[in-house]
């Protein structure tokens, strides 16, 4: 894994949440993780790793990861046994 995304896995499980998590760095970790990501209908993503499966909603128009969706990301990660 590189160190960018080390970073965005490290900043996905900082508390309080973060607001500023480009969902792109998200989407990137979550292929770096391994993980099988597909396009649902309209903004939805869906993702499996580990047996664990989730669906997200790509946030539009902004660019970053609402602290709704990082929470709901942490706790995807914590499901998959994904530490930092």
């Amino acid at each position: 894994m590189t160190d960018k995304r080390r970073k965005t896995l490290e900043q996905v499980f900082e508390t309080p949440e973060r607001g500023d998590i480009a969902w792109r760095d998200i989407e990137s970790l979550f292929a770096a993780l391994g993980a099988e990501v597909t396009e649902g209908r309209g903004s939805r993503v869906r993702v499996a790793l580990n047996e664990v499966r989730a669906v997200f909603h790509r946030p539009h128009p902004q660019k970053e990861a609402n602290k709704a969706t990082v929470k709901s990301v942490r706790r995807f990660l914590k499901e998959a046994r994904v530490k930092p």
